[in-house]
């Protein structure tokens, strides 16, 4: 049963928890190792948005009216020539040895047709409808403006006590029969990356790779997908695991640090929630589940906002990355349609 939730009531759902009661905001990593179950939002570059709640109950989540965008009104931050020339000049930056791999993105945006029947906890419903998801959910924060509705079928970090794994996609296609070499190398590359980072923290000789280029379906599409795993050091806090893994490995690039310098250099807008993290850190516990905030929506006051994007490598054809972002948003966006799309009063 799920308890009645008002709908401008602070909440999250989230790994299947229901968050009600909100107790506190903080924006310091450091409250993660203090206690509590908190609700996590980790923008790609913004500040943190840590939400501590009272009550926490294994539930459904709480209903929500949602009318969503139309499929034609959204409009993106880089036109397709634009997106291609920002590919073409990554792939000159590792001709020239500046990098191996760039992610490169950009935001969709949409007004929304009725802001007042635009609760995420709605499109949430959707979303589980229409485009299930292994870290699906939502945080309803209305007194800061955040309203985040993910269907990210990607882990960044899953914590229970001291080991700790992270699940890294490279390689989309809508078949396996369209998965390139490239597409495995460029998973490889993010695993021998995210070793590296969890490396940074764990304990000497424990981080393994227990599944590498395991080919897994979601609607629409198929993602190659491996798991790192390690055990952290004795002590190791979260400011110091984020530390050292954020922003995740598979929408940055290798080597991360030249990476994130080339997508600041070609993306023309802020990447907000997207391709940062979004879950849930149960402190007691001592477990947590953060997924990569892909297949993410939020609310930019009265516009709804979406991001998607590719892994460029050498052989990357820039019209076929450009494809893949458009194969990534296409059902997504036709979800979040909702019922203005259906034509629904």
């Amino acid at each position: 049963m799920t308890p009645a939730v008002a709908p401008h009531e602070p909440c999250a759902h989230l790994g299947g928890r229901l968050g009600t009661g909100l107790l506190e905001v903080s924006h310091d990593p450091a409250v993660l190792d203090r206690g509590g179950w908190w609700a996590v939002v980790l923008p790609y570059d913004g500040a943190p948005v840590l939400a501590r709640f009272a009550d926490v109950s294994v539930a459904d989540a709480p209903e929500g009216d949602w009318a969503g965008p139309s499929r034609d009104s959204w409009c993106s931050s880089a036109s397709r020539a634009e997106y291609v020339a920002a590919v073409q000049e990554v792939r000159s930056r590792i001709a020239a040895g500046d990098v191996y791999q760039a992610n490169v993105c950009r935001v969709l945006s949409a007004p929304l047709p009725d802001p007042a029947r635009a609760d995420v906890a709605g499109l949430a419903a959707l979303l589980r409808a229409g485009n299930p998801s292994p870290y699906g959910g939502f945080l309803r924060l209305p007194e800061l403006g955040l309203h985040v509705a993910t269907a990210s079928p990607e882990l960044f970090l899953r914590r229970d006590g001291d080991v700790v794994e992270s699940g890294p996609i490279k390689g989309t296609g809508r078949t396996a029969d369209d998965l390139e070499p490239k597409d495995s190398a460029e998973n490889v590359m993010i695993v021998d990356l995210v070793r590296n980072d969890l490396g940074a923290v764990s304990r000497t000789g424990s981080v393994t790779v227990p599944h590498l280029l395991v080919l897994e379906q979601h609607p629409g599409l198929v993602h190659l997908v491996s798991t790192v795993r390690g055990e952290l050091r004795e002590g190791t806090t979260w400011p110091q695991l984020l530390g050292a893994t954020f922003p995740p490995g598979s929408v940055t690039g290798a080597p991360k640090s030249s990476a994130l310098r080339i997508i600041a250099e070609v993306e023309r807008t802020s990447r907000g929630p997207y391709c940062g993290a979004v879950g849930w850190v149960d402190a007691d516990a001592g477990t947590a589940e953060l997924a990569v905030a892909i297949r993410t929506f939020w609310r930019d006051g009265d516009l709804l906002r979406f991001g998607t994007g590719a892994g460029i490598t050498w052989g990357s054809d820039p019209a076929r990355e450009w494809d893949e972002t458009e194969l990534k948003a296409e059902t997504l966006l036709g979800v979040a349609a909702g019922s203005w799309e259906a034509g629904r009063p």
